[in-house]
């Protein structure tokens, strides 16, 4: 499968373990950045690996920055990205079952490696369910929600 892994300053000890964990796993993987704990912004990483998760060069992303609320916002603003921020397998699992999430985020100061190898595995290895949930994520973004949108579900 192809990868993209982005984060910010706090998180990139993280990133390149699951970069050269994911490797291992057989998948080709692209490191958006950065490189060094410089200080960047999340959001600049967070558009740049919904670009290339939108785009079709990966299939999957994992965004991760200190807390992963930050990047997660940011990659969820992209409007064909559905970003889950997941701590634990189940969430990750669920994300994309129910949801068809093309990107999970982490947070670097809240998740060690092992849990996090188990949510990116859980994320990688779980199908979109489908069914009562396509309908639902069909919602999520075309169309917008707008007030007369609220008024028919009132």
């Amino acid at each position: 499968m192809r990868i993209a892994l982005a984060s910010d300053h706090a998180a990139i000890e993280l990133k390149a373990a699951l970069r050269d964990w994911l490797i291992e796993q057989g998948h080709e993987v692209a490191d958006l950045g950065p490189n060094t704990a410089d200080s960047v912004d999340y959001p600049d990483y967070g558009y740049k690996l919904a670009s290339v998760v939108a785009d079709g060069t990966a299939e999957r992303g994992i965004a991760i920055c200190g807390s992963g609320i930050g990047i997660s916002i940011a990659v969820n603003r992209h409007p064909a990205l559905r970003c889950a921020l997941v701590s634990e397998p189940l969430s990750a699992a669920l994300a994309r079952e129910h949801n068809d999430a093309n990107a999970i985020a982490l947070g670097a100061r809240l998740t060690g490696i092992e849990m996090a190898k188990a949510c990116v595995e859980a994320f990688l290895n779980t199908e979109f369910g489908g069914d009562r949930h396509a309908r639902r994520v069909g919602k999520l973004g075309n169309p917008p929600i707008t007030p007369d949108t609220i008024e028919t579900l009132q």
